[in-house]
């Protein structure tokens, strides 16, 4: 599957200083910008799941926002961990689940350094990789080794170079996220597909599925 370079008209707010990078999704939670944000499950997480392709019981949801895909899991029967950077997302995400009568174990922290035990069956995330890859990938991935075992599946949809539109999400071209992420993970499959946000906000994306080495 080849790949098309990136679309230099996109602000990539993920190389924003730490702080600044906070700062400024903590603000589009608070004004309500958050197109990632669709309060509705993933349907390509829904996909694999029903295929069988995330086994076990336990799961670390990264990046999990107000939560919405975290508490579809809880409530498909796994043991959920979750952790957001943005705090305000983190209690939203703790709302809804209490709300939802479901049990998830929600964390605010950094990825790159936040201890969230583990070894875990699966992980996931839903366009936290695209991101942290532009500001902490070294960090991420002494993360990744911590909470992963061999035989850990990792399910991770990221924003796609071959995109054409501007606006978020980041994106990965194909060779990127290979080089980055294939000497500790096995990519099982990798196909496109796009993001179920909104009717008029679909971007082109990546679904790959690893298993740790």
């Amino acid at each position: 599957m080849g790949s098309s370079p990136p679309n230099r008209s996109r602000r990539d707010i993920t190389r924003l200083p730490p702080d600044e990078y906070v700062h400024h999704i903590s603000e589009r939670y608070a004004t309500g910008e958050t197109p990632w944000d669709s309060g509705t499950p993933s349907t390509e997480l829904i996909r694999v799941i029903e295929a069988g392709k995330l086994p076990g019981s336990t799961i670390l949801e990264m990046g999990c926002g107000t939560g919405t895909n975290a508490i579809e899991l809880a409530r498909r029967g796994y043991q959920v961990t979750a952790v957001d950077l943005v705090q305000m997302a983190i209690q939203r995400a703790r709302e809804r689940a209490r709300s939802a009568g479901l049990t998830v174990d929600f964390h605010a922290g950094d990825l790159a350094t936040i201890d969230l035990g583990g070894p875990y069956d699966c992980l996931l995330d839903i366009g936290l990789y695209h991101g942290i890859r532009n500001r902490k990938l070294a960090g991420f991935k002494s993360t990744l080794q911590r909470v992963s075992r061999p035989g850990t599946r990792w399910l991770s949809l990221a924003g796609n170079a071959k995109e054409t539109t501007p606006g978020d999400p980041p994106v990965v071209r194909e060779e990127e996220f290979r080089a980055e992420l294939e000497p500790l993970f096995k990519i099982l499959e990798v196909h496109e597909f796009r993001f179920n946000l909104r009717p008029d906000f679909q971007p082109l994306a990546w679904s790959i599925l690893m298993e740790r080495r």
